[in-house]
């Protein structure tokens, strides 16, 4: 009964947190950057596992219908813009009040003398975020009454489901409502991508981005939490693609990405900078770093950095050749070489690098059926397309999909096609230049298809300097957070505007958990 009364009473708290944390523009950005984080994250570092576990391909279908859905519909029946957001409001809280019985069973659970006391912990933490989130998507659009009733209705569901007990449970599991918790999963997103109200226009310049970043860091902590204590409480849990899985990514990375960035100094410190002239060198930069290829040696050994360098500078060679000018250029470059490593490419790359781990770690999953190398490279080309990866989130998505059992073939068409095959790239192109480019992608497809050489890492590094890297890397990427603020921090990953919707969004959605 404890457990009920306290996953009520962080419920209520959100309520509570947005009236203090609401009064002022930096307050709110921090509010903002924490929602962003706590929930994005759970939802792709968590969720999305277990609904590829539990759903297979098929849940992925029903992930994009509730992300894009919503976008989709504003833009094809415009006029009916209001009738579509109130139905996704309606289907949201519909799926979010079918979890909330799911939640209140699972604390029945977490009482049995074989479960973890973590489990319920786990339950009533994730719904601080959740009370918070649906006050802060409800009451500007509908006002604080309709707000508080969705809260109410979710607590009396979670007494439902508390005092229904495990037999109600099994009806409304993952296996049985996976297609749905992916739909709901899928809205998720889509609100966590699009702000649900307009800025303030008093930040027009982003100076309330510092608070924003420490909102995002302090999600970071409570997701962490979460996930630890979900290890805990699910101890028969399949974690081979999910946090633990990125854990262990991130512990291999981290000291061999810390020498990427110290590579860059040392390269833009000799010369070789963005600003150069020469279009040759601007391509060797936009495709290879050349830091890039210090990933792919030392991780994946010699000869696959040596058909990566082979590979880009043929695609480099057609494309100086073809007076083709690489897109998203550089813009207000540092003159210090350290601040250029460590602080301007860390700003540009950290959102590809998280990008193509949580990326592997979804399509790599053992429950998507992408055996075939040919499927393997189609489903890599199409994820391209709408993305203008960096060089260095490819090689971290080579070397992820290396780890999850891909082809050499996807590894290679990571290495190559991710930072120079997507649309905005390719729309430059004629369609003979567009052939070439993907005749050369294809020859080295063919070669590495007939060599076949096995991956194999060169570094064998002690568990506590792959520690104190990871600590060091993470100190990079938060003061990437707090210098440009989480949103504008991941809009390069498809070069969108860090900006609000031009109305608002009225969705509030939450998860299903495998209790």
């Amino acid at each position: 009964m404890l457990y009920l009364l306290a996953s009520c009473i962080a419920l209520l708290l959100g309520p509570i947190f947005y009236r203090y944390l609401s009064t002022e523009n930096g307050l709110q950005k921090g509010l903002d950057g924490f929602i962003f984080v706590s929930l994005g994250g759970l939802v792709l570092v968590h969720i999305l596992p277990e609904l590829l576990e539990h759903g297979g391909f098929l849940a992925i279908i029903f992930v994009i219908i509730g992300l894009w859905g919503p976008t989709a519909s504003e833009k094809l029946f415009h006029r009916y813009s209001e009738v579509t957001h109130n139905l996704t409001l309606t289907l949201g809280i519909a799926g979010l009040l079918l979890h909330t019985i799911t939640d209140g069973s699972a604390m029945v659970l977490a009482q049995h003398d074989e479960n973890s006391i973590l489990l319920a912990l786990g339950v009533i933490l994730h719904r601080l975020p959740v009370g918070l989130a649906i006050w802060w998507l409800l009451k500007p659009q509908l006002g604080a009454r309709w707000a508080m009733a969705v809260l109410a209705a979710m607590m009396v569901l979670t007494g439902f489901g508390y005092f229904a007990g495990e037999q109600l449970l099994t009806h409304l599991s993952l296996d049985n409502t996976v297609y749905l918790q992916a739909f709901v999963t899928g809205s998720i997103l889509h609100v966590v991508l699009h702000q649900p109200h307009g800025e303030s226009n008093e930040d027009k310049q982003g100076k309330y981005e510092y608070q924003a970043g420490i909102g995002s860091l302090l999600g970071i902590g409570l997701l962490c939490l979460l996930l630890m204590m979900d290890s805990g409480g699910h101890e028969s849990h399949n974690h081979s693609h999910g946090s633990e899985q990125l854990a262990d990514w991130l512990l291999t990375l981290a000291p061999v990405l810390l020498l990427s960035y110290a590579a860059a100094s040392l390269r833009y410190r000799l010369g070789l900078s963005p600003k150069t002239p020469s279009l040759a060198q601007r391509w060797l930069q936009r495709l290879a770093g050349p830091e890039a290829l210090i990933i792919t040696a030392l991780l994946l050994g010699p000869m696959f950095a040596f058909l990566q360098l082979v590979g880009l500078l043929l695609i480099g060679t057609l494309l100086t050749w073809a007076k083709i000018e690489p897109t998203d250029p550089h813009t207000h470059v540092p003159q210090s070489a350290l601040r250029f490593g460590f602080s301007y490419l860390v700003d540009r790359s950290a959102p590809w690098v998280i990008l193509s781990l949580i990326l592997a770690n979804l399509i790599g999953h053992p429950s998507v059926p992408l055996a075939s190398p040919i499927t393997q490279v189609a489903v890599l080309l199409l994820v391209f397309l709408p993305m203008r990866f960096c060089n260095l989130g490819g090689a971290v998505l080579a070397l992820s999909l290396a780890y999850s059992g891909w082809s050499n073939e996807a590894v290679l068409l990571a290495l190559l096609a991710a930072p120079i095959f997507n649309l905005a790239q390719l729309k430059l192109m004629n369609w003979t230049q567009r052939g070439l480019l993907f005749a050369l992608i294809l020859a080295s497809l063919v070669a590495i298809s007939l060599i076949q050489p096995q991956w194999h890492s060169l570094m064998t590094i002690p568990a506590s300097i792959n520690t104190l890297s990871l600590t060091a890397l993470a100190c990079l990427f938060a003061a990437s957070l707090l210098r440009l603020g989480p949103r504008k921090f991941m809009a390069r990953i498809m070069h969108l505007k860090p900006k609000a919707h031009d109305h608002a969004h009225n969705h509030s959605h939450e998860h299903g958990h495998k209790h």
